[in-house]
């Protein structure tokens, strides 16, 4: 006597995903994680988003973000897949936002539509923060600070 039950948790029918695929997620990977230490709060975006960049590549999931990782037809055997991943890094990004940010961008539908509004609300060029910045480093000089705390302080601004 056969059994045709189908183990539905662990579906035998499908080949396991090569870690080096988007579409793979770590044993250790949870929506819980945050991608950077501080969360953004509508100061340092450049900072923040740099962070946010380099946690996602390493984790192979900058499609996500970049439209590079298309989502499948929902008729794809990887569809549930992709949708777990998108899922997983829009958890990611929405835990590295403080908690006003995240209450006007929770209600997204992917990781990419998330990406662009944060661009585009906060991405923007500050005219008169870029004045002061410049002004800074003009009047910036040695002064008693050492080598290496000028040149900190220059890298800095």
């Amino acid at each position: 006597m056969t059994n045709d039950t189908t183990n539905i948790a662990t579906n035998t029918t499908d080949a396991p995903i090569d870690s080096f695929s988007p579409l793979y997620i770590h044993p250790s990977d949870n929506p819980g994680a945050m991608l950077v230490p501080n969360p953004f709060n509508r100061t340092g975006y450049r900072s923040w988003r740099r962070g946010v960049l380099r946690s996602l590549s390493v984790k192979n999931k900058l499609g996500f973000i970049n439209g590079k990782c298309e989502k499948p037809a929902s008729n794809s055997p990887n569809f549930h897949l992709w949708e777990r991943c998108d899922d997983m890094v829009t958890s990611w990004i929405l835990n590295s936002l403080g908690k006003e940010i995240v209450d006007s961008v929770e209600y997204v539908n992917d990781a990419t539509e998330l990406w662009r509004k944060l661009e585009d609300r906060y991405d923007q060029t500050n005219g008169a923060k870029l004045y002061q910045i410049q002004k800074e480093i003009n009047d910036l000089s040695q002064g008693i600070l050492d080598i290496t705390g000028y040149y900190t302080k220059m890298k800095k601004l």
